[in-house]
């Protein structure tokens, strides 16, 4: 297939799983997918192959990949039929954690299966331990919620509305968990058409072998990208705070060792912490999901959307792991460790390419779930706590990161505080950043923020799953780190707030007041090196405090001006110093 040709179907590709994308961030109920936007569509060819997945949550990306063989072994052609739809959200067969649960259409071409149309959505309640589904406390599998292994929820356009019916029993919010389940249906029913209608106007053949040199070309592009890392071995390592456990307090680590050998490439994480009783692990299909985010950040927008790029490479995760825990292993807050994993991966590959890769990220996501009933309604509401989840972005080689910006493996939106105090009775009596949290560097990182939300009315049940408390996000470079994260919960007869851990499980009422720190990055490079006007800026923006732009900068600001005679004497003296 020719250039043009191939540009075309790669585009028209995009489009059908971009309009999918659109279908369900319209039609979803939950505020988690239409204002967060934490879903994930994309188009799978018979074989099960990702060859076009929408821009949107890069976590999603391996676990796809291994439904997509799932969907091709059970339904195949002839057993799969025009008008199916299929459910799964089992971890330990291609999923990442119960409340994900993704929904897939086959496309036909008369009676010949031509692909899956699938959407990806995270689920606001799923069942299980305590509301939200996501319990750092569920102590297996079976007490996280609802588990569905890969089968029909429409047959031939008949939904299946006894199975419809049981996971509505086993929610919280059962027509929120309805409606959302409805907008995946529609999304993946009008890719499966747009799918056929491409098809028919290609012919089976010559799509298919459009779909081939797609996939090869994606493949081509890595392998180059890869060809650009110096052969060798690297190796990276970072901490999990604990398992969140009262008995276990010791920090859990995330170890890779990349080997790079011509245009291959392969991540081992043996020597990682072994499985934990906490939800904090990761099945392989989730961990997968931040490598192949780091392997797609080397192509960056020149490379399609598909799964071609991930052939040059080779994953172990050892049996028994925190990235490969053994069933019923509980995996709900599975986000708190695979952000070290996105960490580590990106760590190692700044190793690597140090000129490409920013300084250690935020690393943790607010998502705090609460459970409350509505005192006129008798309703059970469950919602996250909006705002930010995430911290500051990591200062790159040649620019200061990104305040207070969700980034890497999740890449979501911010829910607008006026959402969130709609949907539960809290106020947001601050959201501000927070001063010097973002690490000192030649290029500062971005900062995080610092929130007070106060529980309005009744009482809730709140699920905390933060990180971040005693690791440090990392500078590169000679660059600083940033701060720890702190969480604190202020009674509301108390006088002074109460330090709780990042992960817990607390009971909020009428007037207490919770409090968040959540940590800015790492800066990058020597902050002596930072331009003295810089530092002023962020002085003045109440960025950095006086005794940062002082004795870590070198820069002496005097009446909201730099005193030049100072700071070069000030700067002189602290690289003697260092030296």
């Amino acid at each position: 297939m020719d250039a043009i040709s191939l540009e075309v179907l790669y585009g028209k590709l995009s489009s059908i799983s971009e309009e999918m994308q659109l279908i369900i961030l319209k039609s979803a109920h939950s505020r988690m997918v239409n204002e967060a936007c934490d879903a994930t569509s994309a188009l799978l060819d018979s074989e099960g192959r990702n060859i076009s997945q929408a821009v949107s949550i890069p976590i999603h990306l391996g676990c796809l990949t291994v439904i997509g063989k799932l969907l091709a072994k059970t339904y195949p052609q002839g057993k799969a039929k025009d008008g199916d739809c299929y459910i799964i959200n089992d971890p330990y067969s291609g999923g990442t954690h119960l409340p994900d649960i993704a929904i897939a259409t086959p496309a036909f071409l008369g009676t010949k299966l031509v692909g899956y149309a699938t959407v990806m959505i995270h689920h606001q309640d799923i069942g299980g331990l305590l509301p939200g589904s996501a319990s750092v406390y569920a102590h297996d599998l079976y007490s996280e919620g609802l588990r569905i292994k890969l089968t029909k929820i429409v047959e031939e356009g008949n939904i299946n509305n006894d199975l419809l019916g049981l996971m509505k029993s086993n929610s919280r919010t059962p027509e929120t968990l309805q409606g959302d389940l409805l907008a995946q249906i529609a999304a993946g029913s009008m890719g499966a058409k747009r799918m056929t209608k491409l098809v028919s106007e290609y012919g089976i053949n010559f799509f298919n072998k459009g779909v081939e040199a797609l996939l090869d070309y994606t493949e081509k592009l890595t392998r180059e990208e890869i060809r650009n890392i110096p052969d060798g071995i690297y190796e990276f390592e970072d901490w999990v705070d604990n398992d969140g456990s009262i008995e276990n307090l010791e920090p859990l680590k995330i170890f890779v060792k990349m080997t790079v050998d011509k245009s291959n490439i392969k991540f081992d994480f043996e020597g990682s912490s072994s499985q934990v009783k906490t939800a904090i692990n990761n099945v392989p299909s989730s961990a997968t999901s931040a490598v192949m985010f780091g392997i797609r950040t080397l192509t960056g927008d020149n490379s399609p959307d598909n799964e071609g790029g991930f052939r040059p490479l080779t994953i172990n995760f050892p049996e028994g792991s925190i990235v490969n825990p053994t069933f019923p292993a509980p995996v709900a807050s599975r986000s708190v460790s695979l952000r070290r994993v996105v960490d580590v991966i990106l760590g190692v590959l700044s190793q690597a390419l140090p000129d490409r890769y920013p300084a250690a990220n935020c690393g943790q996501a607010s998502v705090i779930y609460c459970g409350t009933v509505d005192d006129q309604t008798n309703q059970r509401i469950v919602g996250a706590i909006g705002g930010p989840w995430m911290g500051g972005m990591g200062a790159r080689p040649n620019k200061d990161g990104i305040d207070t910006t969700d980034h890497d493996g999740s890449n979501v939106y911010h829910v607008p505080l006026e959402v969130s105090e709609a949907e539960l009775p809290i106020r947001f009596n601050k959201m501000e950043l927070w001063t010097d949290s973002g690490g000192p560097g030649k290029w500062r990182g971005g900062l995080g923020f610092y929130s007070e939300v106060e529980w309005l009315k009744g009482k809730a049940s709140a699920s905390l799953r933060r990180d971040r408390h005693k690791f440090r996000p990392w500078g590169l470079a000679g660059g600083y780190s940033g701060p720890e994260c702190k969480t604190a919960l202020k009674k509301k007869d108390a006088s002074t707030s109460k330090i709780i851990p990042g992960k817990s499980q607390i009971e909020l009422n009428e007037g207490d007041i919770l409090q968040l720190w959540t940590t800015g990055s790492g800066g990058h490079s020597n902050p002596l090196e930072r331009d003295k006007n810089l530092v002023l800026d962020d002085y003045l923006n109440k960025k950095i405090s006086s005794s940062a732009a002082n004795d870590i900068y070198g820069v002496v600001i005097e009446n909201n001006k730099i005193n030049s005679n100072k700071t070069n004497r000030l700067r002189r003296k602290l690289i003697k110093k260092i030296a």
